[in-house]
């Protein structure tokens, strides 16, 4: 079996958005992540991060996957895909299991945390992910990698990320009806942080805010660890809709003028500013003060960062987060989002942009491919820790083997062939059944 070192593998990110399909083609090997393809199309089959129409999502997904399969150049069958959505939910749980040999190994901890997925569910969700917080062994706790510690009782507090399974199945329904198999189903802003977090980040505490077409997810890392995950079910549709009533211009018309023109905090734009507002119905178009547009859009970018300012309140982490807030996801590209959001949140605030790959990273250079990006590291991860079991196991396997055998490092054979010849009749010697028998006969 090759290692890692030997071969390289392709991984397919695939991000279903409510307003964007993205397929992300990268070649893992040694020296990391190289991004082959990517593949972007509008998307009018989800609403607010859900199936809505499985006919159109298929035909978004074909074409963002046809896309980047001729831009990379390979062909592509497996894909890990990103889910979101309002029917997301987080709850706590923790898990405890004896440690066997008296060192820990991955079986353990895949046993430890299968113990803190047995939690009651509701016949219609399904648990997408178990992440750990914080390990145990024996009386220490805070231990992030517990592997190769010894002990004998091993701990986990986990945060359990449950979706409903209707949900979930469509979404996989749409990938295997384009001829694609789904390897995992990953949490939206759990891959986003994959690409745009540091390690130092998640261990002073930071929060990932992915702001979508349909949602805004939020994402709290504390001491290293995932402490907290919400969805809030408004993102940058809203604030298209807000602009299509508030000018009276049609809704492809309003998401280009938010794109193009439009500001999330007022005072950033001058009273001078002018944009063209295309009419509906036939109405020509007409000039507008871009001011007008922005008091549009600010109350609605105001309400979002409130209801995460109250999640992150609620969840009693707003102090520990002391690196502030990372935000990805196409809508924080509009002008005046950082400063807005620093205001709101009271806290330092940055764009999150995919780091740690190469090859044609211009093409995902942006908050808009973190979700893809993180999508093909997850992958990678995955990859790589399925080796490490199997490479575990083999090596286990290869110890049992070379165990000695029949005292001496002989085998059973060997070790009585080197004995004394039995006599067969020892036992009835013994007994005194021999002698009986002669007299009797």
């Amino acid at each position: 079996m090759k290692s890692r070192m030997d071969t390289s593998e392709i991984v397919v990110g695939l991000d279903i958005g409510t307003t964007k399909v993205s397929a992300v083609v990268g070649e893992v090997d040694a020296d990391g992540i190289t991004i082959l393809g990517v593949g972007t199309v509008p998307c009018r089959g989800l609403r607010k991060g859900v199936v809505a129409n499985i006919d159109w999502t298929v035909r978004s997904i074909e074409d963002a996957v046809e896309t980047a399969r001729q831009m990379a150049g390979v062909e592509i069958r497996t894909v890990y895909v990103g889910v979101a959505g309002s029917h997301l939910r987080s709850t706590g749980s923790e898990g405890v299991a004896a440690i066997t040999g008296g060192e820990v190994t991955r079986a353990d901890v895949d046993r430890v945390l299968e113990g803190a997925r047995a939690i009651p569910l509701d016949a219609d969700r399904q648990i997408l992910h178990a992440l750990p917080r914080e390990f145990t062994v024996d009386n220490q706790d805070g231990i992030r990698d517990p592997v190769g510690m010894s002990g004998v009782r091993l701990g986990v507090k986990v945060n359990l990320i449950t979706a409903a399974t209707s949900c979930v199945q469509n979404v996989v329904r749409c990938a295997e009806r384009c001829g694609l198999t789904v390897a995992d189903v990953v949490l939206q802003p759990l891959a986003s942080s994959e690409a745009v977090l540091s390690e130092d980040e998640k261990e002073i505490g930071v929060a990932v805010i992915d702001i979508g077409g349909g949602t805004t997810d939020l994402l709290l890392y504390v001491d290293g660890g995932i402490a907290h995950a919400s969805v809030i079910p408004a993102g940058g549709n809203n604030v298209t809709a807000d602009i299509a009533a508030g000018l009276r211009t049609p809704m492809g018309e309003a998401e280009r003028l938010k794109r193009s023109s439009g500001c999330a905090l007022g005072r950033m734009v001058g009273d001078d500013e002018e944009i063209e507002v295309p009419g509906v119905g036939g109405h020509p178009p007409r000039k507008a003060a871009r001011r007008v547009l922005s008091d549009i859009i600010e109350p609605r970018i105001e309400e979002i960062f409130a209801v995460i300012r109250k999640r992150m309140e609620d969840s009693g982490m707003l102090e520990q987060l002391s690196a502030g807030a990372v935000l990805t996801g196409g809508a924080v590209l509009m002008q005046g989002m950082t400063e807005f959001a620093e205001e709101i949140l009271g806290m330092p605030v940055r764009l999150g942009v995919p780091v740690g790959v190469k090859g044609i990273t211009g093409l995902v250079a942006g908050p808009q491919f973190a979700t893809g990006v993180g999508l093909v590291q997850y992958g990678a991860n995955a990859l790589a820790l399925a080796r490490e079991r199997q490479f575990a196991t083999e090596a286990l396997i290869v110890r049992a083997t070379q165990l000695p055998q029949g005292g001496r490092g002989r085998s059973p054979d060997s070790a009585r062939s080197h004995e004394a010849p039995r006599d067969p009749e020892a036992p009835l010697k013994k007994s005194g059944l021999l002698e009986w028998l002669r007299a009797a006969f």
